[in-house]
This record gives structure tokens, sequence and C-alpha cells, in this order.
């Protein structure tokens, strides 16, 4: 026997014992997890109308809405094939939607990051108090996702008569003669949308952010002090962030969802559509053709794109805030 057939039978063997073993693997794997859903039945068999229910009012929508966005589809006749033409319509051919774009990055840069940032410090600041003035001002604070018509408040005050709060002051301290049009003036419209979101944006991030603070061992920050931190900016970045990061990123998604997903609020302020569609969004435009105009196809690529750009900026938030104290 040559040197050259040891060598190839040697050469056999071990694949074939590697095969072996690769195959035992994947039959322990299969093995544990059969024996792990044994273990755990009665928990997957309580979790299983749960999982019904997202797959059927969630995850099927979305894949049908991104199925759809390949079509002409007007609910009278069946669904045509129409490719890439709902997208490139509308950012080739849909000056509104254009506008909708802009508008909504506007709304997103501002209030995303600011209310973001604003959430985190009221929640801070407002956790150092005692437990009976912290609830309080925890409940003020939560009371704009409570009252369902808070948007009609902030309608009031910037009317456009003499009987708006904000024109009435104006004219009182003498800053104005005549009562300013700010919501059907297209140049106000999208700062009193962003200031209404900003303030609508607190609550339930602000919530959030307040379990996470309190869900801190405060052992640590006693840990900490022996170990050298001398000031709260240093427990901030050593402590608090690091212990938040799973809070931090569920408050970074509520809040593109905020940001990304206004609409409800400039109907409300300026009306269907807006002046000059000054207030015009994505979801208003997403709302206009699959309401109104009933063209599903084209309002499902719309939701389409609303729906991708929210996952993209949440991997990147992720991203950010995963490296926070690291």
């Amino acid at each position: 026997m040559t040197e050259t057939t040891v060598t190839k039978k040697r050469f056999s063997l071990r694949r074939f014992f590697e095969e072996q073993d690769r195959k035992f693997d994947l039959w322990s794997r299969k093995k544990a997890w059969r024996r792990k859903f044994y273990l755990n039945k009665s928990l997957y068999l309580m979790m299983l109308p749960y999982i019904l229910l997202f797959i059927t009012f969630t995850v099927v929508p979305v894949v049908m809405s991104f199925l759809l966005g390949f079509t002409y589809f007007n609910m009278l006749e069946a669904p045509s094939w129409v490719g890439w033409q709902n997208y490139l319509d509308l950012f080739l051919n849909d000056p509104i939607f254009i506008t909708a774009v802009k508008n909504t990055l506007i709304i997103a840069v501002i209030t995303g990051p600011l209310g973001y940032i604003i959430a985190f410090v009221f929640a801070w600041l407002i956790n150092e108090l005692p437990q009976k003035l912290r609830s309080i001002i925890t409940l003020v604070f939560y009371a704009p996702s409570l009252v369902g018509g808070a948007v009609t408040i902030w309608a009031l005050i910037f009317a456009s008569d003499y009987y708006g709060f904000a024109n009435a002051y104006l004219i009182r301290w003498g800053l104005i003669n005549e009562p300013i049009t700010w919501l059907q003036d297209a140049n106000y419209i999208l700062p009193i949308v962003i200031v209404v979101q900003l303030w609508m944006s607190l609550g339930v991030n602000f919530l959030s952010l307040i379990a996470g603070l309190k869900g801190i061992d405060k052992s640590q920050y006693e840990a900490a002090a022996v170990d050298g931190i001398r000031n709260r900016w240093q427990e901030l970045w050593y402590i608090t962030l690091p212990n938040m990061k799973n809070i931090l990123v569920f408050a970074a998604v509520i809040q593109i969802s905020g940001a990304l997903g206004v609409g409800a609020v400039t109907t409300a302020l300026a009306g269907f559509p807006s002046v000059q569609y000054a207030g015009h969004t994505i979801v208003n435009h997403l709302q206009d053709y699959g309401s109104i105009r009933y063209e599903m196809g084209y309002a499902s690529a719309i939701a389409t794109i609303l729906f991708v750009s929210g996952i993209l900026l949440k991997n990147v938030i992720n991203k950010v805030i995963r490296k926070v104290g690291s």
C-alpha cells in the first residue's frame, strides 16, 4: 500500500467522523429543543393566543402591504402587478409626497432627539424627588397621553381670532395689533405642529424612563462612591446609562414611532389637507390614498417606505445607545 493511498484513507476516515459528529450535534440540538419545549409546553400554550393575534394582525398585514405595494389595487378590481412603478411615481412624479417627506423629516429630526433628551432629563431629575411629590409630577407629565382631546387645547391657544390665548396675550402686551391666523398661515403651521408633538411625546417615554431609573440597584451607587465616583455626571455615565440600555432602546423605538407617525396632530390642528400642504406628513399622504382615494397599491407602497424607514432608524439608534457607557 502506497503512502498516497494511506493518506487518502486517513482523509476519508476523518471526513467520515466529522460528518458523524455533525449529525450527532444536530440530533443533540433537536433533542434539547424538544425537551425544552416539552418542559415548558404550558408556557408556550399560554403564549399561543398572543402569537396567533400577533401573526394575524401584525405580521400578515405587513406582508400583505409589502406585496400590494407592487400592484395597482383600487378595491373594486383584482390587484394587477405593476412592479416598482408605485415607488417610482412616489419619488419622481408626486411632489406632494416629497413635501410630506420633508415635513416628516423636519418633525422627526427636531422632536425625536429633543423629545428623547427632554424626557430623560426630566425623568432623571424627578426621580430624585420624594415619593409623593414624584408620583404627582409623574402623573402631570403623563397626562398628555391620557387625555385624548389634548390637541384641542392647542387649537384654542392658537385660534385665529381675538379669543385665542396666544393672540389675546400678544395683543394685551402690545406685541401685535391684529390677530394672527396661526393655523391658516403656512409659515406657522409646521412650527406649531413641532411644539405640540414635542409636548405630546413626553408621556410614554417619560413613564418608561422613570420605571427604568427606579429599577437600578441603589447599592451600585454606593459601591461606585467607594471606587472613586465623585459627582452625579460620573454616576450618570458609568452607572445609570449602562443599566438603562434596554429601557433607552425601548424609549427610542417609541420616540421614532411617534416622530415618523405624526398625522393626527396635523389634521386636528391645520385640517386635511393643511394650507399649501405646510403640515402634510407621510402619514397624511398614506391616509389620503388609503382612506379617501382607495388606491391601496399606492398607499401600501407609502406604508412600506414608512415601515422600512422606522426599522433603519431604530437600528442606527440601537447601535448608538449600545455604545453608551461601554
